[in-house]
């Protein structure tokens, strides 16, 4: 299974995609998605667009099988928390254009799965990619985020399979 992680940002929003078997996880691609603030009426339009674009190629061209997306946190400026809200909108748009379910995920539970504290800095979260994903190499800190939240999502959705498995086995 291919499992595609989004960490939303109007300026930079995140990707990482990985493969899943069974219980092996590795590293197929990694980047950011940029939009730059322009001048005038429609700049958060135009920027919205770029990342829709962008984000749109990236699942183009590795076609993954699920997707997930971190939940946006309610900061002190509401006009920052919304545009972030708009960007994690195109995190969630692009994805369900391409017939995927999206899982969301808070920042401390991802955290909580790949450091294994839900209080984790940037630095350990990249430490913690790095060991689950050897040899990877990756584009910034959103990016690192974007593959932490892919491998969140491939750790739920393997317990998820896990479950029906023994509910199947316990209705034999």
């Amino acid at each position: 299974m291919r499992v595609l992680g989004i960490d939303p940002g109007l300026r930079n929003l995140g990707w990482g995609v990985i493969d899943v078997a069974g219980a092996k996880l590795s590293h197929v691609a990694n980047g950011i998605c940029h939009s730059t603030p322009g001048e005038g009426e429609g700049d958060l339009a135009q920027r919205l667009v770029a990342l829709h674009t962008q984000l749109t190629d990236v699942l183009r061209l590795y076609q993954p099988d699920a997707a997930a997306v971190e939940h946006t946190f309610v900061n002190k400026d509401a006009v920052a928390t919304l545009k972030l809200g708009q960007a994690r909108g195109i995190a969630l748009l692009v994805p369900a254009q391409f017939g995927l379910t999206v899982g969301e995920y808070a920042p401390n539970a991802v955290k909580k799965t790949v450091v294994g504290v839900g209080h984790a800095d940037k630095g350990q979260v990249d430490h913690m990619v790095r060991v689950q994903l050897p040899g990877v190499k990756i584009a910034g800190p959103d990016a690192a985020d974007a593959l932490a939240i892919a491998i969140c999502h491939a750790h739920h959705l393997q317990s998820a399979g896990r479950l029906q498995a023994a509910l199947r086995k316990a209705a034999e």
